[in-house]
């Protein structure tokens, strides 16, 4: 119990009296007043209004039953059906037992009962010992969430942090390659568009599509690890060096695990995946891993999709981009791996406001 000196009573709360008999407002106010301020209500209507008006304001109401204009009981209804309750305590102080009147009051929401005529002493140690528990959760609840506060500001900057690391990291491949630049970025725009466009996405929610369109700008980030003469070899490779422009998926997967500020990062496990699996086929005819059919995910099917799609579309150094319709049939025809048939499904649905991503970089 506190003391009515010293630092609590520079910053004494207000507590509200309800009650109709003056005599008995008198004898609470003697009790509390060196540790409060007190407020007093002659009716239950006046001490409603007086609650309803800044309950954050109060440390604790001391009720009436008996009153004019609206009993106390009444009182304890509204402030139950407005959610008052769960956070100031509020005392029936009452000289009626009656059972079902203490029933009701206890199933609102009322932290006590007091009969009268009240014992001070008595009184004053039951308010008091709910006073302090009610301070000491507020105070308790400022501090969670001050800390919550605090944590998720952290955990923002991680974000904002790994993101940066990402567009880094897709960065780096467009100074090495010329097709990685505007590449990335149309697989990125490719692959929301096929997962909020089409049935592909249904299982996904759109935080996971947005996570799954970052993650995939680094589909080909294990190029980095790729010498620069095969990377940009502008003829057709040989078998050799093709086995060895294959590792980028393996080297992808590494590169990213061992970076461990991206494994906090939403996008990280649909990255790892897709920058590894980019490039496997609906008939195990891929690689690395050989996958095959729903071996799959949807988002390293989609990905793979539209990296072919872009390929095809537009120029490199080691081809002119494809006339669109070519490009259609190349890929109808599976003259470059494989696909779902449910994946081109939803892809042809689509693909003619696709095709607006390429404006004159290839020919209609």
């Amino acid at each position: 119990m506190r003391s009515a000196l010293g630092d609590e009573n520079r910053h004494r709360e207000t507590m509200l009296i309800v009650d109709d008999d003056v005599i008995n407002r008198v004898i609470l106010n003697h009790i509390f007043s060196p540790y409060y301020s007190i407020q007093e209500a002659e009716n239950g209507r006046t001490g409603l209004e007086e609650i309803l008006r800044g309950p954050e304001q109060l440390c604790a109401v001391l009720l009436d039953v008996v009153m004019p204009e609206l009993d106390g009981l009444e009182v304890v209804r509204r402030l139950h059906r407005a959610g008052i309750l769960a956070d100031l305590p509020v005392f029936l102080i009452t000289a009626e037992a009656d059972d079902n009147v203490l029933k009701e009051a206890y199933g609102l929401g009322v932290i006590d009962v007091i009969s009268k005529p009240v014992v001070p002493y008595v009184v004053e140690r039951r308010v008091q010992s709910v006073i302090e528990l009610f301070q000491a959760r507020r105070r308790l609840s400022r501090t969670v969430e001050s800390q919550q506060a605090r944590l998720l500001e952290q955990a923002e900057r991680m974000v904002r942090f790994s993101q940066g690391m990402i567009e880094s990291l897709a960065t780096a491949i467009e100074f090495r390659s010329e097709e990685s630049g505007d590449h990335v970025r149309r697989i990125s725009s490719i692959t929301r568009r096929l997962l909020t466009g089409t049935q592909l996405g249904r299982a996904l929610t759109r935080q996971d599509v947005d996570q799954i369109a970052l993650a995939a700008v680094l589909h080909d980030v294990g190029k980095i690890a790729v010498p620069d003469a095969i990377l940009n070899k502008p003829g057709k490779l040989t078998p050799e060096e093709f086995e060895v422009m294959k590792t980028h998926t393996v080297q992808g997967a590494h590169l990213l695990e061992q970076i461990p500020q991206l494994h906090e990062h939403p996008a990280y496990h649909y990255a790892m995946d897709i920058a590894r699996h980019h490039h496997e086929r609906w008939d195990g005819r891929g690689y690395p891993d050989g996958l095959k059919g729903d071996e799959i995910t949807i988002w390293s099917q989609v990905v793979s999709l539209a990296d072919v799609y872009d390929a095809l579309s537009c120029k490199r150094v080691y081809k002119d981009a494809f006339p669109r319709e070519k490009v259609l049939d190349m890929i109808r025809d599976g003259e470059c791996g494989v696909f779902n048939p449910k994946l081109l499904e939803c892809f042809f649905s689509v693909e003619e406001e696709l095709s607006r991503l390429y404006g004159k970089e290839r020919t209609a």
